[in-house]
């Protein structure tokens, strides 16, 4: 008897060490550990031919200039929103990034990743990132967002504001209040 409730248990701890196993790599894959904040705000929306929202244009091309080939012509209205994020490096301080993400049918699909440089550059500790507007109602296009950061972890926290107009042009700058 005493040997059957030991193979039971044995069992049941194996099957158990199964599933956290299993369950912990699905959970890994669906967000990162070195993500620290991130928010989804913003709004936007073009004709399907536009750039992607990118951080420095060349001269001969700009955010807004149509990338139409023969093939994709007739492209379909495009909208969605935009996703700021904070990701933890090695040294514990902080990179910032951007993505632009369309809204099909078919779900959440990025068109495009960004590093907010300016932010990036400061080695920063980052310790907030919160939208304008967390009624989840955007009328007009573009995104407005802070980034809290520290220079050091002994500093106190300063704002950053991320902001995208109409036009898909990004501003990065120190909050002013």
């Amino acid at each position: 008897m005493m040997a059957m409730r030991q193979a039971f248990m044995t069992a049941l701890l194996i099957s158990g060490l199964a599933i956290t196993a299993e369950a912990q790599t699905v959970h890994e894959d669906i967000l990162p550990a070195s993500i620290l904040f991130a928010t989804s705000t913003g709004y936007w929306e073009d004709d399907g031919n536009s750039m992607p929202v990118e951080r420095a244009p060349t001269t001969t091309q700009s955010v807004g200039t149509p990338n139409v080939s023969k093939e994709n012509a007739k492209q379909e209205q495009r909208h969605g929103y935009y996703k700021l994020f904070a990701v933890r490096q090695p040294d514990k301080t902080s990179k910032v990034f951007l993505q632009q993400i369309a809204q099909s049918d078919a779900g959440p699909a990025i068109i495009s990743t960004v590093e907010l440089q300016e932010i990036s550059d400061l080695k920063p500790y980052v310790t907030d990132i919160r939208p304008e507007n967390s009624s989840g109602l955007i009328k007009e296009p573009g995104l407005f967002a802070t980034v809290y950061l520290k220079p050091d972890p002994a500093a106190e926290p300063d704002g950053w504001t991320v902001l995208i107009d109409e036009f898909g042009d990004i501003t990065v700058e120190k909050a002013t209040n």
